[in-house]
């Protein structure tokens, strides 16, 4: 009788000891966000801060929390990228890239960090349409008058890029390598700094966001010749894409969010999910639509996968154009 007594109260300790495993098994983890989530990003006013602006705006609502937003440009995204790669895991720090991240890692051998394992990826975000703009009293009206305009004058004329090394600039060598022409680049600081340079005439030419653009097309201070995309942007009908007269010209890159290496894929898998969520708002997809901004959201697996290829591609097209890294 006492044996059986024994294990009765054996089997029921061991009961107890299971249920409360399973109730702290089961509680939910700890509420993100809990404080303010600071995104970092590039030059005021560039696509890639439209963008962090957009999705902050909305995660905030989602979250009852501040999504802040802190403008790092320079040296092609490198200031921010360092800034990301030493913060803390938690998921308060995170960064919104254009394809400047991965065209850094492609052309640069010293950077003070490792793009792939300082780094985890969050979600892509998708793509922006770029346009070529020039000068209305530049003189040409159509891309294949600039390109023979260009032509005409190698080494002569200049185009402008937000800095050495990024999106803007690797774009508009891929588009003088595919079109014959020789100009002199000049970096600056972000897109919109690029932006004023053509409208000023005191460069030719550049290839940057269509969002960025469209206020100083509007106001007819430039006028634009081409866009990257593979086919015409709803935007502008009659503007033709750079591949109908440049066969085989295309996009590359995209726009992303990171996250320190080693913050919880429970954080990531939440933030990605929510960026999808806000993809799918009504407003927002008007807002992107009018910018020619085409959003692709992805899980964090996914977009570790597409940030590995992206790399691997543009190393392959720096070599192609004869760029050394720095």
């Amino acid at each position: 009788m006492r044996l059986f007594r024994m294990k009765v109260l054996d089997g029921l300790l061991a009961a107890v000891i299971i249920g409360s495993a399973a109730a702290s098994y089961a509680q939910p983890a700890q509420k993100y966000p809990v404080k303010p989530v600071r995104m970092l990003g590039g030059a005021f006013g560039s696509p890639s801060d439209i963008l962090a602006r957009t999705v902050g705006l909305k995660l905030s609502e989602m979250w009852g929390q501040p999504v802040v937003i802190e403008n790092r440009p320079g040296a092609a995204g490198t200031i921010a990228a360092m800034i990301l790669s030493k913060a803390a895991p938690d998921g308060y720090t995170l960064l919104l890239i254009s394809a400047q991240f991965t065209i850094g890692a492609a052309m640069h051998a010293n950077l003070p960090y490792d793009p792939l394992k300082d780094f985890a990826g969050v979600t892509q975000i998708g793509f922006s349409t770029s346009v070529l703009p020039v000068l209305p009293t530049l003189g040409p009206k159509t891309l294949k008058d600039f390109i023979a305009y260009a032509q005409a004058r190698p080494g002569k004329i200049l185009f402008s890029s937000g800095g050495g090394g990024s999106s803007t600039h690797l774009t508009a060598e891929r588009f003088n390598s595919a079109a014959g022409i020789k100009a002199v680049h000049v970096g600056f600081k972000g897109t919109p700094d690029a932006l004023l340079e053509v409208a000023g005439g005191r460069v030719q030419y550049c290839i940057v966001g269509l969002g960025s653009a469209m206020p100083l097309i509007k106001d007819g201070r430039l006028l634009p010749i081409a866009v990257s995309t593979p086919q015409r942007s709803p935007l502008l009908p009659d503007v033709p894409a750079i591949a109908e007269s440049v066969p085989g010209f295309g996009r590359d890159g995209s726009h992303s969010l990171l996250a320190p290496a080693g913050t919880p894929m429970a954080i990531r898998n939440q933030i990605s999910r929510d960026v999808a969520r806000v993809f799918e708002q009504a407003d927002v997809k008007e807002k992107l639509s009018a910018q020619g901004y085409q959003p692709a959201p992805t899980t964090p697996v996914e977009h570790d996968r597409i940030l590995r290829e992206q790399i691997q591609g543009f190393v392959e097209i720096t070599k192609r154009l004869g760029l050394k890294p720095q």
